[in-house]
């Protein structure tokens, strides 16, 4: 037995090594960068897996429709990146194989689609997930996922934590023996401060007046409860909003609440949690393949869609149906992010002609609906009469 728990006792010593060091680069970090002020910026166009290529190439199909005199003025540039296919990265047995990472590492945004993780039973070993490593590796730190449905009154924003809570490690769990296995959970300071610190600031500059933090800190009491302490503490700098706390569990219920619901406004969640209750959030608008994510950094930023790579369209040839919506309102948050607000609201205003107002084309996966591409065709042509 106590060859067992030196072995895991040694694992764990490597863990809180390596987070340390991590601690130390993150508080070392500079001011996020200055779209305005580069020369060029650098959007890459990474496909992914499964449906990916597909739903990505439209976003960044439209993308390009919407910025082509930027790309004509040299102000910006769309890199297509290959490699992140699962196959690539089985090859490499790496969740981003280093030449991928060093390409993406050039670009200052990134239009990414949906990548596979393999799970128990796939034909696939046990690597990590290519989005956690990409957050990790790029230091994408806030998860942020807008849901609208006006006429329920709803108006969240999610801020997810992106880069600890119970997935940062998710892969570097210790099987003590046949019987006995552990997961970690981590929680800095830092790392805790600033994702809350953008949500308030989101908060103020947007006229939110309520931001409510989300954990299980009655239970998981010293990383949930540091989590919850530390962004009480940010919340006290903005005291003309009203900041208050809910467990992960009541906050889940309350979302289907007609009548409670409607406070929400803003919410600030470790990574575990944000993850499922973002998914619920977005059936209220559709489901999740109408919802959009934008992983923020100081120095990188990734959208994506919220929904998975869906091996099996591919495999039954309905790729060419897969629904591009997801991540064209990735797209949306890009354009805002790099500072074209204006595009950033003209597309979100079609989409939301495409898909709730006029509905002149449905995607239904199938042959039965409109083609990822026919689709993208009518939100460009719903910009430009709009």
């Amino acid at each position: 037995m106590s060859d067992k728990i030196q072995q895991a006792a040694d694992k764990f010593a490597e863990l809180v090594k390596v987070q340390l060091e991590r601690n130390e680069r993150i508080k070392a970090q500079k001011e996020f960068v200055d779209y305005e002020k580069l020369d060029k910026i650098i959007i890459g166009v990474c496909g992914g897996d499964g449906i990916g290529p597909v739903i990505t190439h439209e976003a960044a199909r439209v993308l390009e429709h919407m910025l082509a005199d930027e790309v004509k003025k040299g102000r910006v540039e769309f890199r297509t990146i290959d490699g992140l296919t699962i196959e690539n990265r089985v090859k490499h047995n790496k969740a981003i194989p280093d030449d991928v990472l060093a390409e993406l590492k050039k670009c200052h945004v990134i239009l990414k689609g949906p990548t596979t993780t393999p799970r128990a039973g796939d034909p696939w070993p046990n690597i990590e997930s290519a989005n956690v490593a990409m957050r990790k590796e790029l230091d994408l730190f806030a998860n942020v996922r807008p849901v609208k449905v006006p006429d329920q009154g709803i108006d969240w924003t999610f801020f997810r934590e992106n880069t600890e809570g119970a997935y940062t490690l998710g892969s570097c769990g210790v099987n003590v023996d046949q019987d006995v296995a552990f997961d970690f959970v981590l929680c800095t300071t830092e790392g805790t401060e600033r994702i809350a610190r953008l949500a308030y600031d989101f908060a103020r500059k947007n006229k939110k007046e309520r931001v409510s933090i989300i954990t299980k800190a009655n239970v998981v009491k010293t990383t949930d409860g540091k989590f919850l302490k530390l962004c009480q503490n940010i919340g006290q700098e903005y005291p003309e909003i009203i900041t208050d706390d809910w467990y992960i569990d009541i906050c889940t219920a309350k979302l289907i609440d007609q009548k409670r619901r409607r406070d929400f406004k803003v919410f600030i969640l470790p990574n575990l949690y944000g993850d499922i209750i973002t998914d619920e959030a977005a059936e209220f608008q559709g489901g999740v393949g109408t919802a959009g994510s934008a992983n923020i950094g100081k120095k990188y930023a990734m959208f994506e869609a919220i929904h998975g790579s869906a091996p099996r369209m591919v495999s039954e040839g309905r790729d060419k149906y897969a629904d591009p919506c997801s991540m064209l309102r990735a797209a949306v948050l890009l354009l805002s992010h790099i500072g074209y607000q204006k595009q950033a609201d003209e597309l979100e205003r079609a989409l939301d002609v495409c898909m709730y107002e006029e509905k002149k084309l449905i995607v239904t996966g199938r042959d039965t609906g409109a083609t990822c591409e026919q689709f993208g065709n009518y939100v460009m042509d719903t910009i430009e009469r709009l």
